[in-house]
């Protein structure tokens, strides 16, 4: 039976399983986006944060899924760095969004979305991904996702447009101020997280009417720019991968109920659908 390694990698992040067989090792390393780091970079952390905690394991195949790895150059920068540690494994480098159609789908047909930080969405075929609406990102798109989310209660919030009891709660919870926000969206580096934090707000606020319209609002402009596209969507599952997704299953299941579309898997990560797809 040959030793798999199976990585699934967002820009802070990266999960890794050692499978062997039936038994499966996790472990945890910082993310590694080709957009942030090059060949000798990624390298350098795979030998400081992965090879100590697997040890003398030699994996015969390796399969990565990570952000930012869309596009054949950016896929070439981690397969390198991969390859220069592992020259003898057969290594697979693709991105996140095949990674959570997999994880999602398996070998049937369906639609495969990701609300995490980002979102995005795409329709697979069984082998491949054959439709993909596109993802703007953060500052023009990024519908439903957690920073589409916290980008709404900090406008509720510094446009006062909650009432007094949401005020009171938001002051209370993050001790900010609109100088700071202004600060952090504007000049700091990696706003998208900055502002994907602030959706825990909703999370902790459920059943006030201003936070069920917020999380409606958000997840409807996702199915309308996104969903609505593929006209797969009225007859296949819809399925569903990251925290934003998973934090709020009731919400989506309620929407693709009252929209008769057919919800599919809702996942909190990808790694467990991964492993079933590879062993």
């Amino acid at each position: 039976m040959a030793i798999k390694l199976i990585a699934d990698s967002g820009s802070t992040k990266a999960e890794w399983c050692l499978l062997n067989g039936k038994s499966k090792k996790i472990v945890y390393t910082q993310g590694l986006s080709p957009y942030f780091l090059n060949t000798r970079q990624i390298q350098e952390i795979l030998e400081k944060e992965l090879l100590p905690k697997i040890k003398k394991a030699t994996p015969a195949e390796i399969y990565f899924y990570g952000t930012g790895c869309a596009s054949p150059a950016n896929r070439q920068i981690v397969k390198k760095a991969l390859k220069n540690i592992f020259p003898a494994a057969a290594i697979e480098v693709d991105h996140d969004l095949m990674g959570a159609a997999k994880a999602l789908c398996g070998k049937e047909k369906g639609i495969a979305c990701i609300l995490g930080t980002g979102s995005n969405s795409c329709y697979y075929n069984g082998k491949k991904i054959v439709k993909n609406s596109p993802g703007l990102g953060y500052v023009l798109g990024d519908e439903g996702s957690g920073a589409y989310l916290g980008k709404k209660v900090i406008q509720y919030f510094l446009y006062n447009t909650f009432d007094a009891d949401l005020m009171d709660r938001f002051t209370a919870r993050f001790q900010t101020s609109s100088y700071e926000i202004l600060e952090a969206v504007y000049k700091k580096p990696l706003p998208n997280r900055y502002l994907a934090n602030f959706a825990i707000f909703l999370a902790e606020n459920r059943g006030h009417y201003m936070v069920e319209n917020i999380i409606e609002d958000g997840f409807n402009d996702f199915f309308f720019n996104h969903l609505y596209k593929y006209r797969e969507t009225w007859t296949m599952p819809i399925n569903f991968i990251g925290s934003v997704a998973y934090g709020f299953r009731d919400v989506l299941a309620e929407m693709c109920n009252s929209y008769e579309l057919q919800l599919g898997k809702v996942l909190k990560k990808p790694m467990d659908g991964l492993i079933k797809y590879h062993s």
